[in-house]
């Protein structure tokens, strides 16, 4: 005979608390009734003010679970008992380096708040970390403060670096690649205005002159947004020249030029 079963549960995310309250139940998700009580906060200031979800979990009318039956009421078939095995298989068993099971954009987003969280007040920084995602479908980080140069670096280096490592964590959690934006303090966004003056103003003085122009050496990220930035800009061709660290960008008339490399990356 089936008993009513009620059980709050909370987590970093709604689907998080969900998973825990079936395993803990030892249900499918098919098998209860969900009910958010708090969608919880992902903003916040850095190791502050960050609220986890918390729902409410109620096993429907007519289910009945393990608890629920005694050893003669049924066996359990192979199958059905490797899978209440794989339900009761605890956190704290899972072996280091093993791959966490919650996957999915929101457990991505979850753990790139929760690595910044980590980085950011380890190096003293303090301010507020927010995420959003824009229209091409990337995941934007943004993080805001005082005393945040230490994770800027010179000329952007220590940013750059955070934002790979970034790219590292996140795609740990989805099939698909997820590409992650990281800005501290506004800085990426303004040297990203400072490189499409530049492109725009070369084009111009390309176009007036005839003649190409070669920009000063930029990492791959720069690179792409100059290809972008002048891509529609008419009578003008981009092209990449060099390797690492010297590789630089071409701006060209289009005549006769052909477009390789970096455009795609």
């Amino acid at each position: 005979m089936a008993r009513n079963k009620s059980l709050e549960t909370s987590g970093k995310t709604v689907d998080i608390a969900v998973e825990k309250a079936l395993e803990e139940l030892k249900v499918r998700k098919n098998e209860v009734d969900i009910e958010i009580l708090d969608e919880g906060e992902t903003g916040g200031l850095l190791g502050f003010g960050r609220r986890p979800a918390l729902v409410r979990v109620s096993l429907k009318a007519d289910i009945v679970t393990p608890d629920d039956t005694s050893d003669d009421d049924f066996d359990l078939e192979d199958e059905d008992a490797e899978e209440i095995e794989a339900l009761e298989y605890d956190e704290t068993d899972r072996e280091e380096g093993e791959e966490t099971s919650e996957r999915g954009f929101a457990a991505a987003e979850n753990a790139m708040l929760d690595y910044f969280q980590d980085v950011l007040s380890g190096i003293g920084i303090h301010g507020r970390i927010d995420s959003y995602v824009d229209e091409e479908g990337s995941l934007h980080i943004d993080v805001s403060g005082s005393d945040s140069g230490a994770a800027i670096g010179r000329h952007g280096e220590t940013l750059d670096a955070l934002q790979y490592l970034a790219n590292v964590v996140a795609n740990k959690y989805v099939d698909d690649y997820l590409r992650v934006v990281v800005d501290v303090a506004g800085y990426r966004k303004r040297s990203e205005e400072r490189i499409r003056d530049l492109a725009n103003r070369t084009a111009d003085k390309v176009m007036a002159t005839g003649r190409e122009m070669k920009l000063k050496p930029m990492n791959p990220a720069e690179r792409r947004l100059v290809h972008i930035c002048l891509r529609e800009h008419p009578g003008i061709v981009t092209y990449s020249e060099g390797r690492d660290p010297r590789r630089h960008i071409v701006v060209a008339p289009s005549a006769g030029v052909e477009v390789i490399d970096d455009k795609r990356k």
